[in-house]
């Protein structure tokens, strides 16, 4: 047999020695059953899974005929805003404040989509701040600037 899809190929051998390599690192813990799990339980089912993904994908790279469609095609304008607005809010959180950053994050993710519509952007993004503010400030007691540092700076 020939390998068709030599991508498909690497991913499924990769997936076979990420998951054998964490199933023989968790026998030398106590493994239990599924009832009495020890704590090498989860990473050696984790890395049988892995495992039969890996094959999975490795079989179906033999399978796959040289005419398979491709897929369908990366739009570059979303993965841009939505990575923008992330690296936005860190660069601003502290001179603006966490609400001003959320709501400018929440604004710059939502014009990634295709039905971008300003008011409902800030209206999500206004609803979005406050839950933030009550989780990270009031509930958490996270030290981050709430408010924009120029409104609290004295003259």
């Amino acid at each position: 047999m020939r390998i068709t899809d030599p991508k498909d190929a690497y991913a499924g051998l990769l997936f076979v020695l990420f998951g054998a390599a964490a199933m023989i690192f968790s026998i030398k813990y106590t493994i239990g059953t599924a009832a009495k799990m020890g704590p090498g339980y989860f990473p050696f089912v984790l890395g049988a899974v892995l495992c039969a993904i890996g094959s999975v994908v490795g079989l179906k790279s033999l399978f796959r005929s040289k005419e398979a469609e491709k897929g369908p095609s990366l739009d570059w304008k979303p993965v841009a805003l939505v990575l923008s607005s992330v690296v936005l809010f860190g660069l601003f959180l502290r001179p603006l404040g966490l609400l001003v950053s959320t709501i400018l994050m929440i604004v710059v993710a939502s014009a990634a989509s295709h039905e971008f519509r300003l008011k409902e952007a800030l209206v999500n993004a206004g609803a979005l701040a406050f839950i933030v503010l009550m989780i990270f400030v009031y509930f958490l007691d996270f030290q981050v600037p709430v408010w924009p540092s120029f409104l609290l700076t004295r003259a």
